[in-house]
């Protein structure tokens, strides 16, 4: 398990701490970077004497760079990092549940996720329900004996539910049972779900903490000493772990991530709003708007609403395919939290395996990942696309 010595950045900024803790310039060169370790193993010098590090798959100085910098601006003790998100979700899963066991997750949230849990850990027994997490009413009713844990979006993915993580944790945690939180929507940036009562956090980092498209990673961060402890057993024992190159890639996103995170909240904000007033729109999901259910909430929970829009077509089905394939600036993609801006259909693509379920997507709606182009720009190409439907 990586252990960090004293932060001195501890008391910092979050931008600070972002481009600083575990990041000194290297002792042995001087290299401001923290460097690409790339090696699968490490030479010894005594058989008895433990050595900080051994194999990769247990540790390797990049990833626990990486694995501190991500635990602090999470606010949590420890961190650990993954090959991809459902790789890190996994790992959740593994560490916390047992045959038998039942957990609640929200009605909206990432079709991968589901896909996890309805064709892998179904068949492993372990059940799932679906509740609308905005009314804890709903989860209390919804907590069974084998209830071991309930599974938060906030937002969610693809509707942008906010979810009061708070009063989730609180009644979890009454019922003797715990909240995970998928962060990688908002980013550490925006919203800290620890500091909220959450017990575990999880991230894609493939999406906001990357950000630049170019590669796929995961992360856990949780302050319990045991579970960490556990968790850093089945790292190394499944062995779904980031190379170093992955790592380096993360660490140098997240060096400007509350930058970028300013500029995806500025341009979706102007892109809701535009959306909003264009005829061929049905309606317009974003948190940022005074009238979404969660605009309150949203405010007090995060430091602002993020980087994604999503909308629904007037003309239905057909007209959201249609403006999917008309967009020029914004690139057809499956992914998110990039600094290019992707449109997304979620029926068939990161919501697929929802299909012919009560949690299928709208066949209306779409997806929008706010890049951090020119406002300009991205808001005469949204024109130029529904203006053509």
């Amino acid at each position: 398990m990586t252990r960090a010595g004293p932060d001195p950045f501890a008391g910092a900024t979050f931008e600070t701490r972002a481009i600083h803790t575990a990041q000194e310039p290297d002792p042995a060169t001087g290299a401001v970077a923290v460097p690409i370790y790339q090696t699968s193993t490490f030479a010894g010098d005594d058989v008895d004497r433990d050595q900080p590090w051994t194999y990769s798959r247990s540790g390797n100085p990049t990833r626990a760079a990486l694995e501190v910098c991500l635990a602090s601006l999470e606010g949590a003790a420890h961190g650990f990092c993954y090959a991809s998100g459902l790789a890190a979700e996994d790992a959740v899963l593994r560490l916390l549940l047992r045959p038998g066991d039942h957990l609640v997750v929200p009605r909206d949230f990432y079709g991968g996720t589901y896909r996890l849990l309805a064709r892998v850990w179904e068949a492993l027994d372990v059940r799932f329900t679906s509740v609308d997490l905005a009314d804890p009413g709903a989860l209390d009713a919804a907590w069974q004996p084998a209830t071991r844990l309930v599974w938060v979006e906030s937002p969610t993915n693809p509707r942008l539910d906010i979810v009061d993580i708070a009063a989730v944790s609180g009644v979890a945690h009454g019922r003797g049972g715990l909240c995970v939180v998928d962060n990688t929507l908002p980013s550490p940036w925006l919203q800290q779900p620890l500091a909220l009562g959450a017990d575990v956090v999880v991230h894609s980092t493939t999406k906001y903490l990357g950000g630049h498209s170019d590669v796929l990673g995961g992360f856990v961060g949780l302050s319990d000493d045991g579970r960490a402890e556990r968790l850093a057993l089945l790292q190394s024992a499944t062995g779904a772990v980031p190379g170093p190159v992955d790592c380096f890639l993360v660490l140098r996103g997240v060096k400007t991530l509350a930058l970028r995170m300013e500029r995806h909240c500025a341009n979706a904000s102007a892109v809701a709003g535009m959306l909003c007033a264009h005829p061929a729109v049905g309606s317009v999901l974003y948190p940022g708007l005074p009238g979404h259910p969660g605009h309150e909430l949203a405010t007090r929970q995060m430091r602002g609403f993020g980087g994604m829009v999503s909308f629904t077509l007037a003309g239905g089905e057909e007209a959201a395919k249609r403006f999917c394939a008309a967009t020029r600036l914004f690139a057809l993609g499956g992914s998110l939290g990039g600094v290019e801006s992707l449109v997304a259909y979620p029926p068939t693509m990161s919501h697929f395996a929802m299909q012919g379920t009560d949690l299928a997507a709208d066949p209306a709606l779409v997806r929008l990942s706010v890049g951090i182009e020119g406002v300009d720009d991205i808001l005469a190409d949204l024109h130029q696309a529904l203006d053509g439907l």
